[in-house]
């Protein structure tokens, strides 16, 4: 696989949507919560959006947004085909030297309470920070360079 992660046009955002539904809709379920397309298609237009692919082969797709401190996760999807073949993984090494280059402390995200992906963050170096009825929200502290 030679994965990259491109910008992502508003033509993605049916296939990012769909993705998103997809994978995010049991959860949805299971803490009685509502999905609305609205609500993804306006977060969309303010959001960065990044395509994961090997070739023309749509894998996943990541939403981010930042503060003076923090990368925010936003979404990490990747496809059912391509998942537990290391492109999460990837993605999320290709997002903490992304945090790194832009002088941030902390990449974050949260994930719902039952979603096994807790474990693949734990294992990229995620911890724990807090969590309310069906969220628990993680950040990872990105090493700085030494001044100079």
């Amino acid at each position: 696989m030679t994965l990259q992660l491109i910008r992502a046009t508003d033509l993605h955002l049916p296939f990012a949507r769909a993705l998103t539904c997809r994978n995010m809709l049991p959860y949805y379920r299971e803490y009685d919560l509502l999905w609305m397309d609205e609500a993804f298609d306006q977060a969309w237009t303010w959001r960065e959006q990044w395509l994961i692919v090997d070739g023309e082969q749509l894998l996943g797709f990541c939403s981010l947004s930042q503060d003076a401190r923090a990368l925010f996760i936003r979404e990490l999807q990747v496809t059912e085909s391509a998942r537990g073949q290391g492109v999460g993984s990837w993605a999320l090494e290709q997002l903490a030297a992304w945090a790194a280059a832009r002088r941030l402390p902390l990449l974050r995200l949260t994930v719902f309470k039952s979603n096994p992906a807790q474990g693949l963050y734990r294992r990229r170096g995620f911890e724990a920070v807090g969590e309310d009825d069906c969220f628990v929200r993680m950040q990872r502290v990105i090493a700085r360079p030494p001044p100079g």
